[in-house]
């Protein structure tokens, strides 16, 4: 497949304002720490805060962290004037999300004139070595920037 190629010189730079506009990623600790056309990838450290019962991190939190990171890996495709929103979305949680951080790693599959659909997977990181824990299918809508 041939390599996807941004529509905006100023990608990276909407498409970080973007998920730092997300009140919601701050509140989980999350960063980008990968970003490139039609990929990204961001992670969120663990903490009491963001686990459930047995001290996983909560599957709100691991879907939270998917859903975002896919709209970055498809907004990295839009023009300068496009921003993004989640139309539906499926995960499976393969395995309890146990461990120091959660890592999501976000892949457009198709990106279409008005809908993209990625796919994202979700890792936690734990003593040293990453395990896969969920596997998320999304697909997105373009909305015109509603940024000041």
């Amino acid at each position: 497949m041939a390599p996807f190629e941004p529509r905006d010189a100023g990608w990276q730079r909407r498409v970080r304002d973007i998920f730092a506009r997300q009140g919601a990623l701050a509140l989980l600790g999350a960063k980008i720490t990968e970003l490139e056309p039609g990929r990204c990838v961001a992670v969120a450290p663990f903490r009491p805060e963001l686990g459930q019962q047995h001290g996983y991190f909560h599957a709100g939190v691991t879907s939270t962290l998917a859903d975002a990171t896919g709209g970055c890996a498809a907004a990295t495709l839009f023009g300068a004037d496009g921003d993004v929103l989640a139309v539906e979305f499926k995960i499976n949680l393969l395995a309890p999300a146990h461990g120091e951080t959660l890592v999501a790693d976000a892949r457009v599959v198709r990106s279409g004139r008005t809908l993209t659909v990625c796919s994202i997977e979700i890792f936690v990181d734990r003593d040293g070595k990453r395990s896969p824990c969920a596997l998320m299918q999304q697909t997105l809508i373009r909305v015109a920037s509603s940024a000041s």
